[in-house]
């Protein structure tokens, strides 16, 4: 019988059968209640039958669309592996694999595409292959599929997703930075690096390049960097931006004073991104020029990151600047102003802090002077800090506050505390805290924490252990 004979008559098979088994269809399932309850859902005695529904749904009845990838019509070639991969059957990827190497642009965009939504391990290695394709748009795809393997989601990859969302139109994402960065303790695998990483200096267009660094940070590439160190050199500007993001994201501190030339550079969009760096790295050779940008740059937002910079970079010699900045009209330069004194550590400016802290009205500026005067010593003020988990608008100004704070031993033994009693969203962002700042000690608040009885907090303990347990 044809492939084609053979597939219609299963269909219809198919068909017969279910109307004769839709009223027959129930068997008994025993669900778990999350908090302990068993209940009885009666869904039908007829489970057995179950895999003859299967047999008729995944059996083979698929070879007419597999031997349509052999097609000599590159239009039935393209179809099929369209096809294919809606079904998401990584079995089909050996022979959607032979396609990368088609003649016919479209048919190897569609096979990527292909292989790409079907998102499997062993989409990795075509996927790896198609990175080398002469076509930026086939390159673009490639790259995007092998970030979506390690962060699910990275892309649309939906029965409707078309090409052109994957590939196409590129420029438009690059028009704010991607704040999409895996977990620590996720292992990328050298071979998906270095296809990446080639791409970023190698790829046969500047919007490929771009999209390869814009990945290398979502993946934190660490071997990547040479790769983004030498595209710093690109005349393309959104290459620039993007190789300073993700080595900002990859947050090697080693890298940081080869940046610098980049603080003077003419694209203010450029310049920011890398004033940016320059403090998240603890760029000290940076300080001299961030001073300059802070005086004289005529942006508003250089002058403002310059001075978060600067307190990210606390030598004595700021001290005065940061005290004048500390009742300037401008309240990011006040709040910047309270972290660096924090930082700086000299407990005659607490009183002067707190005072601030007691005028100020902006909620945003109230979080960096109680972060600075718990720095200060004034522990009283990581009440305040948790606090602001709870409010939407903050709680990611607060987190990286206690973050930091919790490098000290006793500030840590104090989170443990609303990590175990707090709000559901305390305790998931003190679980993130802890797995940046925790000890082995913290390994077994965290462990309790993953059986709470909300399942989003126990997730988050889990993804937080995980982290913490790859750092130690």
């Amino acid at each position: 019988m044809p492939a084609s004979s053979t597939g219609e008559w299963k269909w219809n098979t198919y068909n017969e059968y279910i109307r004769w088994l839709a009223p027959r269809f129930v068997f008994r399932m025993v669900v778990r209640h999350h908090g302990g309850f068993l209940v009885k859902k009666t869904l039908g005695p007829a489970l057995p039958l179950l895999g003859l529904m299967l047999f008729f749904l995944s059996s083979p009845g698929l070879p007419a669309q597999v031997e349509g990838l052999r097609s000599s019509d590159p239009k039935t070639r393209e179809k099929a592996a369209a096809k294919l991969g809606k079904q998401g059957n990584s079995g089909d990827i050996p022979a959607l694999a032979e396609l990368i190497k088609d003649p016919v642009l479209d048919v190897r965009a569609e096979a990527t595409g292909a292989i790409l939504r079907i998102g499997t391990r062993h989409s990795l290695e075509p996927l790896r292959t198609a990175t080398r394709d002469s076509t930026p748009q086939i390159q673009i795809i490639a790259v995007d599929g092998l970030v979506n393997f390690y962060y699910p989601g990275y892309i649309k990859t939906g029965w409707t997703a078309a090409l052109k969302s994957l590939g196409g139109n590129i420029k438009g994402r690059f028009s704010k930075p991607e704040p999409k960065i895996v977990d620590p303790y996720l292992t990328i695998d050298e071979a998906t690096t270095a296809a990446i990483a080639r791409v970023i200096t190698g790829g046969t267009s500047m919007e490929s390049r771009a999209n390869a660094a814009r990945a290398a940070g979502v993946l934190r590439a660490k071997p990547a960097l040479s790769q983004l160190m030498e595209a710093l050199r690109s005349r393309d500007t959104t290459v620039i931006l993007e190789s300073v993001r993700a080595i900002k994201k990859i947050g090697d501190p080693s890298v940081g004073p080869e940046l610098t030339f980049l603080l003077n550079d003419l694209d203010k969009d450029v310049q920011y991104e890398v004033v940016r760096t320059m403090g998240q790295l603890r760029v000290t050779e940076a300080v001299p020029e961030l001073e300059n940008l802070l005086r004289r740059s005529r942006k508003k937002r250089i002058r403002r990151q310059s001075l978060i910079a600067l307190a990210k970079l606390p030598q004595p010699s700021l001290r005065v600047l940061f005290s004048s900045y500390l009742r300037d009209k401008d309240k990011q330069l006040r709040a910047a102003a309270a972290e660096g004194l924090g930082r700086l550590g000299n407990r005659d400016d607490l009183k002067t802090i707190l005072d601030a802290f007691a005028k100020e009205k902006n909620e945003s500026a109230r979080l960096s002077m109680a972060f600075g005067a718990a720095s200060l010593g004034d522990q009283s003020f990581l009440a305040y800090l948790y606090d602001g988990l709870n409010s939407s608008f903050h709680r990611l100004e607060a987190r990286p506050f206690l973050t930091e704070l919790a490098r000290d031993p006793d500030v840590l033994q104090q989170l443990y505390r609303p990590l175990a009693s707090g709000t559901a969203h305390q305790k998931k962002h003190l679980a993130y805290v802890i797995s940046i700042s925790g000890n082995e000690q913290s390994m077994s608040h965290l462990e309790k924490l993953t059986h709470d009885r909300d399942l989003e907090v126990a997730q988050e303990a889990v993804r937080a252990l995980k982290n913490l347990q790859a750092r130690l």
